[in-house]
């Protein structure tokens, strides 16, 4: 189905003013017709205008149908008789066959996102221009870029640990047809496949760098993660979603990840893990720099020749050092006032 815009003129404005015209002209026949009858005079004619008047009182109001208003960035997709006409892009005050009738299946549909929020009776209409535009109020498509954020989910990551993670999704309707006819419902049929491309692509890769983990596909291990390769995980997330929803006639512009922890089952062990791993990586340079500081130490001590330490006495002060540099808490000093042996 290819979308097909209509380039009509906005003579909606025009069109209501020749209507209420008209409507009057009807009433005005209507009440000259009664005139006639009752004084006697061409009964004929009295009975045709009477006629008249009455048809055109109790049917004028089907042309009103035909006016449509349109904001800007909104669409309005157009069929008759179930065949699809084309699409209103441009804003203005339209007039259109007024058998036509708006079509948007995903009109009632409400997801958690920006701009999806209900109109209806916040436009003020005129009482004539109302019968013609209330139809379209709620069959509007917008082309605004909106914002889906879908609620969190559970996923397994690819060591198997369960992680909670919540994207935000910018997308906007680029073929209104597609929209409307290649799908049932293309709000819902965009927020399944934001669920169904983000399990895809987190199954990829873990929470944290992991050894022995190819997350390109390359048959190379790399560092890829979750929580280190963001940027990386949500452009992959949003070309999995592009391609399935470009059949729909929907363009996602871009994908976040707003929320992103382990599962609370395992939340508090892997922050254990954490710690202990940051407390061994913190311990592993204190003793890395006491090693360095000794070291110097005892070259400085060479090298100037203060005092000179055989095998047991050097053994004796660097166990010292070591308990100084590498202790938790302040060392706590013995003076010997004594000889040392």
């Amino acid at each position: 189905m290819q979308e097909k815009v209509l380039n009509i003129k906005k003579n909606g404005l025009a069109m209501l003013l020749l209507i209420l015209l008209l409507y009057a002209a009807g009433i005005g026949i209507l009440v000259a017709g009664g005139v006639m009858a009752d004084e006697g005079v061409l009964m004929p004619l009295a009975v045709l205008m009477i006629v008249l008047g009455c048809l055109w009182t109790a049917l004028g109001w089907i042309p009103l149908c035909g006016l449509k208003i349109l904001k800007p960035q909104e669409a309005l997709v157009l069929t008759l008789f179930g065949k699809y006409v084309g699409t209103l892009k441009e804003e203005g005050y339209y007039y259109v066959n007024p058998f036509c009738s708006a079509v948007n299946p995903a009109a009632k549909t409400r997801l958690n996102q920006s701009g999806d929020v209900n109109d209806a009776g916040k436009m003020l209409m005129n009482a004539a221009a109302q019968a013609g535009t209330s139809e379209a109020v709620g069959k509007r498509i917008s082309l605004k870029i909106m914002t889906l954020n879908n609620s969190r989910q559970k996923i397994n990551d690819c060591l198997g640990n369960p992680v909670e993670i919540g994207i935000a999704v910018m997308w906007r309707v680029v073929d209104t047809a597609k929209a409307v006819f290649e799908v049932d419902n293309y709000k819902e049929y965009l927020s399944l496949q934001c669920d169904s491309a983000l399990r895809n692509i987190v199954r990829i890769y873990p929470y944290d760098v992991a050894p022995g983990v190819d997350t390109t596909g390359d048959g190379v291990a790399d560092e890829g993660s979750l929580r280190g390769s963001s940027e990386v995980v949500a452009e992959r997330i949003r070309q999995e979603i592009q391609q399935k929803v470009a059949d729909a006639g929907l363009e996602v512009l871009e994908a976040r990840i707003t929320y992103l922890a382990y599962a609370p089952e395992i939340a508090a062990v892997m922050l254990q893990r954490q710690q202990a791993s940051a407390i061994i990586d913190a311990r592993k340079m204190i003793v890395d720099g006491a090693v360095g500081m000794v070291e110097m130490a005892l070259e400085r001590l060479d090298e100037k020749h203060m005092v000179e330490l055989d095998d047991e006495r050097k053994a004796a002060m660097v166990s010292n050092l070591l308990v100084v540099l590498c202790g938790s808490h302040d060392a706590q000093p013995i003076v010997n006032t004594g000889s040392l042996y």
